[in-house]
């Protein structure tokens, strides 16, 4: 898509899992199957994986160990928004880390159910966390998105409120609650490679809102190391945002995609939906960030 992968490296972001409880909200999606991949490599005393998704745990756990089973003792059927349940879930197994990627993230679905943004993200994130804190957990890391920076969508105001949800968790200076922002990930389900990759199968047109809009991206394994780093490199109530180089024009990834394909397809344009904007932003303007500990990885506070 016109930009090579940026490499912050694992490190002491993996490497922090080993011989600990480690605990994955939405196990099953895109970004959550991926990090409980990366985990198991590094040796947790258990990686706990909960999802309200039956067969989305079926399918993360075929590819940690083949079997398909569902009979391990780390795999939790349940709901964010039954916070009664996810008091349960961390009761029985009080993790030592959580990394929080349960969400709903399609935007033109939560501008027509805003009540469905707040009641999985908003009070989902906040039953987590309210669980992660009398279980003890000491490093908690909620999976955000830069739609939360000056936000213009549900879907954004209801993610900025998880990072300034995250942020209020109280410390006692051994804990420490944060929150990483997503550009799009290349890739993931429902993204806007996989539609473009599906209209030109099928001979298209292919369908770009506006020829002007441009969008962060980042691969999956980048976004991973990020949670891993924030894990280690986040301090408690900071947001961490990923450099991931120039926003890319979605008309361009939609040519350099057609003219791969050596097909003769139309590129139709749709129109910005409610809530989108032209560009996304990854500070907002009431925002200041820095890179104290490294050089690919900014740190900014949330505004109340």
């Amino acid at each position: 898509v016109g930009r090579r992968p940026i490499r912050t490296g694992e490190g002491e972001g993996a490497g922090c899992s080993r011989g600990r409880r480690v605990r994955v909200t939405g196990a099953g999606g895109s970004i959550g199957s991926e990090l409980a991949r990366q985990l198991a490599r590094y040796a947790p005393s258990r990686l706990v994986l909960l999802d309200r998704d039956e067969s989305a745990l079926h399918a993360v756990q075929l590819t940690l160990d083949g079997s398909g089973t569902l009979s391990s003792q780390d795999l939790y059927l349940a709901d964010i928004r039954d916070a009664g349940r996810i008091r349960e879930v961390f009761s029985e197994v009080a993790p030592e880390i959580v990394f929080h990627a349960a969400a709903l993230k399609h935007l033109p679905l939560l501008e027509r159910f805003p009540e469905e943004a707040l009641k999985t993200n908003v009070c989902g994130t906040e039953n987590v966390l309210v669980a992660a804190q009398e279980a003890g957990v000491g490093v908690f890391v909620n999976i955000s998105t830069d739609k939360a920076a000056d936000p213009t969508s549900v879907l954004g105001y209801s993610k900025l409120i998880t990072e300034r949800v995250t942020a209020g968790m109280p410390s006692s200076g051994d804990e420490k609650y944060v929150s990483v922002r997503f550009g799009n990930v290349l890739g993931s389900r429902g993204s806007v490679i996989e539609t473009f990759r599906y209209q030109i199968s099928h001979g298209g047109p292919v369908t770009v809102t506006d020829e002007r809009v441009t969008r962060y991206f980042m691969t999956v394994s980048e976004a991973v190391h990020l949670v891993l780093q924030a894990s280690v490199l986040g301090r408690h109530g900071e947001t961490l945002i990923l450099d991931m180089g120039a926003p890319l024009a979605i008309v361009e990834i939609a040519r350099h995609m057609i003219q791969r394909s050596g097909r003769d397809i139309d590129i139709r344009f749709t129109g910005l939906r409610p809530g989108e904007k032209l560009d996304e932003v990854l500070v907002a303007s009431a925002e200041s960030a820095d890179r104290p500990l490294h050089p690919l990885i900014s740190h900014t506070s949330v505004q109340g």
